[in-house]
């Protein structure tokens, strides 16, 4: 009679390869693309041109506290200012993690044309001008951070990258907020047909040089730059 030996149910088949028990590197839940769009020098110089821009307007509306005359938009202007302040702060932090060199020579502007708008939107300074003040701020600028913070949140690599993201993503929530707060207080002080000429009289001219810009970090903030790889 023939060997009649089974093999246990508990044994592996003697001819089991490597290959089927073999852990995944990532589980099933988790298909992350390891590579992100950008480079590290495209990172380090995007959160740069970030950290240049959160100052500035750190700076504008600290100046403004002091001129504006209606209690409540001070008040407001006073804790966004802060959270603009606090959003340099952690761009300041991430810089030495990306590049090997003093995070002051990357905190630089993307192009002349945002400084020349910066310029422009912290040109009105009578008491007067609180619109012109806040549609620079709320209707220009803030909305183009949502827009570039985003855009970097949504096409980089969530392995690579997660400290930024996680930045992103704290940023992001002040800036809607923030957002919201100034769009209310423009809807509050825009109460008449010349107030509305005022408002949208500003807002062209400061979107024609950020158009010239590019955004806040020059053309390609949003995509469809060679940069980008599109």
């Amino acid at each position: 009679m023939g060997d009649t030996t089974t093999t246990s149910d508990d044994e592996a088949p003697s001819g089991a390869t490597a290959a089927s028990t073999a852990r995944a590197p990532f589980a099933p839940w988790d298909r992350r693309d390891l590579p992100g769009m950008f480079s590290v020098a495209e990172t380090a110089r995007r959160v740069g041109n970030y950290k240049w821009t959160e100052m500035k307007l750190f700076e504008a509306l600290g100046g403004w506290i002091a001129t504006v005359p209606e209690l409540d938009i001070k008040m407001r202007l006073g804790a966004h200012c802060y959270h603009h302040a606090w959003h340099a702060d952690l761009w300041n932090q991430r810089l030495p993690e990306l590049r090997e060199m003093k995070p002051e020579r990357l905190t630089v502007p993307a192009n002349d044309a945002i400084v020349r708008f910066i310029a422009a939107m912290t040109e009105p300074e009578a008491p007067e001008l609180t619109i012109e003040k806040l549609v620079g701020v709320y209707r220009v600028l803030i909305p183009r951070f949502i827009s570039a913070y985003t855009y970097h949140r949504n096409n980089t690599s969530e392995i690579t990258d997660a400290p930024t993201i996680r930045s992103i993503n704290f940023i992001l929530q002040d800036e809607f907020d923030d957002w919201r707060d100034g769009e209310m207080m423009l809807q509050s002080l825009i109460t008449t047909p010349e107030d509305v000429q005022r408002a949208a009289s500003h807002q062209a001219k400061l979107e024609t040089i950020m158009v010239e810009a590019g955004g806040i970090t020059g053309p390609g903030s949003i995509g469809g730059s060679s940069s980008d790889g599109f």
